[in-house]
């Protein structure tokens, strides 16, 4: 296998923290995994973090299929330069190199994709800290995607995310020749937006690739400390 803060409200009133402030509705905790259909250890990950985008709304899972397998046989066709750049940034932070399948949970914690337990109660321990740096909503209409950040704390990069629901694909050459993979919350688009500096923000742009698009703030350290799913006007209909 290749290898690679918080307004905290209590009865006295209310106590500012340092870092971070608790947004009006708790946000989906991101599960990013980085894959390949060319890696014959994949499959099993891709599976799970199907079931979540199935069963958790309160997970937004995401598959980064990484470029470093095409190589081998087999060419990825969902996969693309900037899921390398972005695992790569992670490897930094965690193991100082890369490999699939890997699944990093709100950009802080990583484990191997397919090891359920250790993922899942990864998981839990982010829903449990709750950490989020501003309000967060965003909308797509026709002219594009309007993102809405309130005021907070800290500083965080904003990222909007395009995925389709699932793919199917016969595969017909390299590790996994001969088998159909079914895989789901593919990342087909993937765009810096702008920065968010604690101030109420309003950013617009041009939807990227994807059914379906999602904002995170990311923080300096990488950390996720925001995400929402982006809501369709009613002049976005079925897009």
């Amino acid at each position: 296998m290749l290898t690679r803060f918080l307004v905290a409200i209590c009865a006295g009133g209310a106590v500012l923290l340092p870092l971070h402030t608790f947004a009006a509705a708790p946000r989906p905790v991101v599960v990013e995994l980085f894959t390949s259909q060319g890696c014959s250890s994949c499959p099993p990950a891709d599976s799970f973090l199907s079931e979540l985008s199935e069963s958790r709304a309160d997970v937004l899972p995401l598959a980064f299929h990484v470029t470093y397998w095409n190589q081998l046989g087999w060419k990825d066709p969902f996969s693309f330069d900037a899921a390398d750049a972005r695992q790569a940034k992670y490897a930094e932070r965690f193991r100082d190199f890369s490999y699939t399948p890997e699944m990093v949970i709100d950009g802080k914690a990583e484990v191997v994709g397919s090891n359920r337990s250790a993922a899942k109660s990864a998981i839990d321990q982010m829903k449990s800290a709750g950490i989020t740096a501003a309000t967060l909503s965003a909308m797509r209409g026709s002219e594009g995607v309007s993102v809405s950040i309130g005021s907070g704390s800290g500083r965080a990069r904003v990222l909007l995310v395009g995925y389709d629901t699932r793919h199917v694909t016969p595969v017909g050459r390299g590790e996994n020749s001969g088998r159909t993979l079914t895989e789901s919350n593919v990342v087909r688009g993937f765009e810096p937006l702008g920065q968010w500096s604690g101030a109420a923000l309003t950013l617009h742009a041009g939807a990227v690739a994807g059914e379906h698009l999602a904002v995170l703030l990311e923080a300096p350290d990488g950390a996720i400390v925001g995400a929402v799913r982006v809501e369709n006007g009613g002049d976005a209909a079925g897009q």
